[in-house]
């Protein structure tokens, strides 16, 4: 994982400044979590901590609502993403899994000596 990612999803916002950043009340956030749609990390004391792309995810959630999207469809457009995002992961799995098997049986594989004596 970059670098960039790797501070993007460090969780260091308690939930004031996500309320501040996000202009969402502690109890739209709540529920965004108890809906599954963020799943914040919690520190020592049991705290929420927040990152930057639970914050984009927040966002995005809000401005889903103000489209007119309800939680369901939500869940159902984050559910066909990750499903996407998965298939792509499985078929890219695949192929290579045939790349290998294929090397494996030597069908392909092509000797130089069949070259090294051309008959023109």
């Amino acid at each position: 994982m970059k670098e960039k990612e790797l501070r993007r999803n460090l969780a260091v916002f308690p939930i004031g400044s996500v309320m501040k950043l996000t202009d969402l009340t502690a109890r739209q956030i709540r529920y965004y979590e108890d809906q599954g749609l963020i799943k914040p990390e919690r520190n020592e004391g049991n705290r929420r901590m927040y990152s930057l792309n639970d914050m984009d995810r927040l966002l995005e959630i809000k401005d889903y609502i103000t489209e007119g999207l309800n939680i369901a469809a939500i869940k159902r457009k984050y559910a066909e993403r990750e499903a996407k995002a998965k298939r792509v992961i499985s078929e890219k799995d695949v192929r290579r899994a045939l790349h290998n098997e294929i090397l494996k049986q030597g069908r392909f594989t092509t000797s130089t000596s069949q070259f090294s004596n051309p008959r023109f």
